[in-house]
């Protein structure tokens, strides 16, 4: 049965770094580890855990039937290691978009409802900022048709800055 609480929490799979670093807990037993450990019933990957996997259904079926016969929920992929959304070179910026797809889908087939990107590239405040809002737009019109939530996270750089990151 379910727990009753004043709020649905889910637990960040960041928050086991160290373990996962270690090779003291896996990705494919995360959701398991997650509901029987804390008793939390959802959970937010990090894909440089299974950075290898984004592509692969087999692997990607596996965590989603572990976590569906735990009865945990798969919410998010926080997305790093693709790129800079706020690069200069066009070219570049594109290939980082495109890069940012997989995750989509991986988060589409397991059940997510939203991606976790980081806004950063080199140049000016102002530079870095337009050339984000193009790529969240690209990413974001791609992920619509996924019904996937595309997200920013203030993770360093011109993206701690609130009122730049608005």
């Amino acid at each position: 049965p379910e727990p009753s609480s004043l709020f649905d929490i889910s637990l960040a799979e960041w928050s086991l770094h160290r373990m996962l670093r270690k090779g003291d807990l896996k990705n494919i037993d995360f959701p398991a580890f997650t509901k029987k450990t804390f008793g939390i019933h959802a959970v937010e990957y990090v894909n440089s855990f299974f950075k290898d996997k984004a592509k692969d259904r087999p692997y990607l079926q596996d965590l989603k039937d572990r976590s569906a016969s735990e009865g945990v929920k798969n919410l998010l992929i926080m997305v790093d290691g693709e790129g800079s959304l706020g690069g200069q070179d066009a070219e570049e910026r594109k290939k980082t978009i495109e890069n940012h797809y997989k995750w989509v889908e991986a988060a589409q087939f397991l059940g997510c409802h939203t991606i976790r990107v980081n806004a950063y590239g080199e140049g000016s405040a102002e530079e870095v900022a337009a050339a984000v809002v193009d790529s969240l737009s690209q990413l974001a019109t791609f992920a619509q048709n996924y019904n996937i939530n595309v997200v920013v996270e203030n993770h360093g750089g011109y993206s701690s800055d609130g009122q730049w990151l608005s």
